[in-house]
């Protein structure tokens, strides 16, 4: 255990420090993001270095267990990060070992606009995307446009809860009941958003995180795979650890079988190495109980926003409509067609301000160049797709943004529009 001493002088020289190096390491009034840790994780994740026991343990258990409690699933497995929890939760759906996996080839249902790697693993693991068309009001995926691309070919459905804006997953789920088909959840940018009742990451056979440094809360890298699903979740435990049965309830019983094999070291599956550090869980368990209070900031943030800028609704479509709790991964906005004002010209100007920008994830996949080396279909013309990938951005919006951050977007705007119409 770190001395009191030593914690102590690590809580009085952190948040100084931390301020003085945001400062030299960004020329952004309000960056994209901020780290969300303080001294506390600091100082958790120090004690398992000095412990020496720094790989895969009790402290990654320990933010597994209260993570998935806090979705509201049975089940959760850490990961080195959200990419690796969509390649995991799209490796036990496929696997030959679960009962009815997704074929070979088979298409599954995700939108056009989202990240890359929501895509990748679609492929890696020998599927293909079927991409539809997302709603401009919430950029989440277009629930009608699910219902008609489903054909006989599908096998999953792979919604993506976009900059924080919860999907309609009662929808969603009625949909894939229909039709026999896996719903995995990406809900890499939606902690702590709420469909209906229940909390996203929850409606699904599996769901996956991200704790990415720029998301509500950080483990520097790390992801979770969450699910209700024991067989699923066994699974995920076998395919993150090289296939071995180290982690599994009822490893004893498969060791049994093998006398003759090490059971330190069994296979029973063809797996990855994707575990998270020891270092990972110690700052997700004390990033978790600040998380409900990320949120808050967050959404005050965007309700403010929304108010002071709905003047300029004849241009802009603000993220003003959303089914229940969105907690802003960014505040999103859309400059409608017909705008006497580009995306480059307003983007360029909040930037001078000191208001750092980025587009909306990556945009419209199909337009990325990555997309000719992959088989993908398509359903409709992805117009709102297309409008996004050249009108959409977003500003930071985090904790660290508070009412002199808030007034100097306000005040950025209001003086484009002055000399732009």
């Amino acid at each position: 255990m770190i001395g009191k001493k030593i914690q102590d002088e690590i809580k009085k020289n952190f948040s100084t420090k931390l301020q003085h190096e945001q400062s030299k390491n960004t020329k952004f009034q309000i960056p994209l993001a901020v780290p969300s840790y303080d001294h506390e994780e600091v100082i958790d994740a120090l004690d398992s270095m000095l412990s020496t026991w720094v790989t895969m343990g009790k402290k990654v258990k320990s933010f597994e267990e209260q993570f998935s409690n806090y979705i509201g699933c049975k089940n959760g497995i850490m990961v080195n990060s959200g990419s690796s929890a969509n390649l995991l939760a799209l490796s036990v759906l496929t696997n030959s070992a679960v009962d009815e996996p997704m074929q070979k080839k088979s298409l599954v249902i995700t939108p056009a606009v989202t990240w890359a790697t929501t895509i990748s693993p679609i492929v890696q693991v020998g599927c293909r995307p079927l991409f539809v068309d997302v709603d401009l009001d919430t950029l989440c995926v277009n629930i009608e446009a699910i219902r008609n691309a489903v054909n006989s070919e599908t096998s999953c459905i792979l919604p993506v809860h976009l900059m924080g804006n919860p999907c309609d997953m009662k929808e969603i789920c009625d949909i894939a009941d229909e039709n026999n088909l896996y719903v995995i959840e990406d809900a890499c940018e939606a902690h702590g958003a709420v469909s209906g009742d229940k909390k996203v990451g929850s409606f699904g056979d599996i769901a996956t995180f991200s704790f990415f440094m720029s998301h509500h809360i950080s483990t520097m890298e790390g992801g979770m795979l969450v699910t209700n699903n024991q067989n699923f979740a066994e699974m995920a435990k076998t395919l993150r650890t090289f296939g071995w049965t180290r982690e599994l309830e009822n490893k004893d019983e498969i060791n049994s079988q093998y006398p003759e094999i090490d059971p330190r070291f069994l296979f029973v599956n063809i797996g990855y190495n994707l575990r998270p550090t020891e270092i990972q869980g110690a700052f997700g368990r004390k990033q978790l109980p600040k998380l409900d209070s990320f949120i808050k900031i967050r959404r005050e943030n965007a309700s403010f926003w929304n108010e002071r800028l709905s003047k300029f609704s004849k241009y802009l479509i603000l993220p003003t409509r959303n089914l229940d709790r969105h907690v802003y991964f960014g505040y999103a906005i859309t400059i409608k067609n017909g705008a006497p004002f580009s995306r480059k010209e307003l983007t360029t100007f909040l930037e001078s301000k000191g208001i750092e920008t980025r587009p909306i994830m990556a945009g419209n996949f199909v337009e990325q160049p990555a997309s000719k080396l992959i088989d993908w279909q398509k359903y409709g013309e992805l117009t709102n797709s297309q409008l996004i990938m050249r009108n959409s951005f977003f500003i930071g919006n985090h904790h660290k943004v508070g009412e002199k951050e808030k007034e100097l977007v306000i005040d950025a705007f209001n003086e484009f529009f002055i000399n732009h119409t």
